[in-house]
């Protein structure tokens, strides 16, 4: 038996308004008195319930199997059973919905054995007839519970999920730190064997500052890293923007060169995982580096540096990237005689290795201009 709901903001029979949320609701009443089915069926459609009727436990449960059931009142005398004896069955289907028991015995422990085997409520059947509207709120209420279960359930399994990624993201950003730190470990050890026991001040100091421009690149990276929701990309344009403006001061704080501009031309939406973000960091430092110590002599008018970081095939996210260093000074081909201890050279080709890549001196160029192109 199915009674049609109500509109929801029309009053019922005793002049209730249908509770909110009512409409749709699907209440399968288990009883085997036909009569007062009809009767709880009526009641609760004039709440705005949609009732369906089975006259055993049995034809309940074959019900409960197809699914699309909200509630179901259970009542506790039936033929060859009680409700005790389908309660167990009902709560333990996938899904179940609350149970609502319904008793006329006025013995209290039925009402709490119902209680302890799962039942969401109990109501108690009156000679008058007044339970079909207490079976009508216990209903409502049953519903707002179930509604709290369930978006409590889904809060928890929210909470997991972001509990399981803040773990993740915490044991990526510790594989990162152990990797660049054995990295500056690498740098600061070769810088250690390109400075000779005899360094004069001046040089010694200028190695310790290149060291430091080297970690700044590396540090750089974890600074995107630990303000990104994403710690397994880099946007290449931010990262390269803060890295360009710490190199141009720490070399206009430590007098070094004639360059008067450091200017970075990136597209946005580059995004490269930390690793290759680090390598391509030590590159655009040593090479800016180079630029600033050789590229304006002393007594020349000074000029610009320029940091290049393009899609190198136009291409979207997954495009190859052109990363170039370019000045208009008095040029290098990157033949010859390293101009230093060389050990930049040596960075640079380890880095260009670590990219998958190689650097290109382009000889046409006017100054000098350097760059390498490796998958994003």
């Amino acid at each position: 038996m199915i009674a049609e709901p109500r509109n929801a903001d029309e009053p019922d029979a005793a002049g209730a308004p249908a509770p909110a949320g009512a409409a749709g609701v699907r209440v399968l009443y288990v009883d085997d008195d036909v009569g007062l089915a009809r009767l709880v069926a009526r009641a609760l459609a004039g709440r705005g319930f949609c009732v369906e009727h089975a006259a055993s436990g049995a034809e309940g449960l074959e019900r409960l199997s197809r699914g699309g059931i909200d509630v179901v009142a259970l009542d506790h005398h039936m033929p060859g059973e009680t409700g005790l004896d389908v309660l167990p069955a009902i709560r333990a289907l996938p899904d179940a919905p609350p149970v609502i028991y319904v008793t006329g015995s006025e013995d209290s422990r039925v009402a709490v054995a119902a209680l302890k085997a799962g039942a969401a409520d109990y109501v108690w059947k009156d000679v008058g007839g007044h339970f079909r509207e207490l079976l009508a709120e216990a209903v409502s209420t049953a519903i707002a519970g179930e509604r709290l279960r369930l978006a409590k359930i889904e809060a928890e399994r929210e909470s997991r999920a972001a509990r399981e990624r803040a773990e993740m993201m915490l044991r990526e950003v510790n594989h990162r730190v152990a990797n660049s730190l054995a990295l500056v470990a690498s740098l600061v050890s070769l810088q250690q064997k390109a400075v000779a026991a005899d360094t004069d001040p001046i040089a010694a100091r200028d190695a310790l500052l290149e060291t430091q421009q080297r970690i700044t690149a590396i540090a750089q990276v974890h600074r995107r890293l630990y303000t990104s929701q994403d710690v397994s990309a880099v946007e290449m344009d931010s990262y390269l923007a803060g890295l360009v403006e710490e190199l141009d001061a720490a070399m206009r704080s430590g007098g070094r060169g004639r360059a008067q501009l450091v200017r970075l031309e990136a597209d946005p939406g580059i995004r490269v995982t930390p690793d290759k973000a680090v390598a391509a960091g030590v590159v655009v430092t040593e090479l800016v580096t180079n630029a600033h110590k050789y590229a304006y002599p002393e007594g020349s008018a000074g000029g610009e540096i320029r940091v290049l970081c393009r899609r190198a095939d136009g291409g979207g996210d997954d495009a190859r990237v052109l990363l170039a260093v370019e000045d208009d000074g008095i040029g290098w081909s990157g033949t010859g005689p390293a101009r230093g201890t060389g050990l930049g050279t040596r960075i640079l080709r380890a880095m260009a290795a670590t990219l998958q890549s190689s650097l290109d001196y382009d000889t046409a160029a006017s100054g000098t201009r350097v760059s390498l192109v490796f998958e994003a």
